[in-house]
């Protein structure tokens, strides 16, 4: 009854979102952004590049970046691009971390017990901690970035493990984009059959309910590897 309970919620939410975006004008807002981003050509891919890397540095969120990536380039270029981006910018901020402002971040890393608790061990099982620290929303994304700095794990780890531990995210934020132009296109052209919102809602729905899933799981291991932690 639970799981019922949920779907409906999850559903409830999909649609509310659907209609908060048609009240605004966020279709006017894309096409605006879309047309200086083709008026740049091959240059749109590397501004949208480097902002997303200074975004990380900054410790701005990057979700509202998804979500335009996704509108505007669809799904498939969209998580392309993103993905680079992302593991980019999270790599610079990374090396910031470990190079230049180490003493800031270890202070820093006293607020967040759980990520100590496992820090020591990324220097060993780093690929598999890292991807896990990735995926538990336990952990701010942009101050994860320079947390993994101060600690002992391979640059290669981190690298692979944050684009294995973020792409979950990543294809959830650029379709839900993509989707959301569905919609306000929809809007303006007279509207999609229930055929196409059959397709759109469920996909989005099987998006969502596969990142919740591994979430999950990954909140699930990293709890017992804290709590193995504790216990030695």
């Amino acid at each position: 009854m639970n799981k019922i309970v949920k779907i409906g919620v999850a559903g409830l939410a999909i649609a509310i979102l659907f209609w908060g975006i048609g009240q605004l004008p966020i279709n006017e807002w894309i096409s605006a952004f879309e047309g200086v981003l083709k008026g740049l050509g091959v240059m749109a891919p590397i501004l949208y590049f480097c902002v997303y890397i200074i975004s990380c540095i900054a410790l701005l969120p990057g979700s509202a970046l998804t979500l335009l990536a996704g509108a505007i380039w669809g799904v498939v270029k969209g998580t392309i691009l993103v993905s680079v981006s992302s593991v980019a910018g999270a790599t610079v901020a990374c090396l910031i971390g470990r190079y230049f402002a180490r003493e800031k971040v270890e202070k820093q890393m006293e607020k967040f017990p759980k990520f100590k608790a496992v820090a020591d061990s990324l220097g060993e099982g780093g690929l598999k901690l890292v991807t896990l620290v990735r995926l538990s929303p336990a952990f701010p994304f942009n101050l994860l970035n320079y947390m993994m700095g101060v600690t002992r794990v391979k640059l290669k780890d981190y690298v692979l493990g944050s684009w294995i531990g973020m792409f979950p995210g990543t294809v959830m934020y650029v379709y839900l984009g993509a989707a959301s132009k569905e919609v306000l296109a929809a809007q303006g052209s007279g509207g999609k059959t229930p055929q196409e919102w059959a397709l759109l809602v469920v996909g989005l729905a099987a998006t969502i309910a596969v990142t919740v899933v591994i979430t999950r799981k990954a909140k699930a291991t990293l709890k017992t590897l804290e709590n193995n932690e504790n216990s030695d």
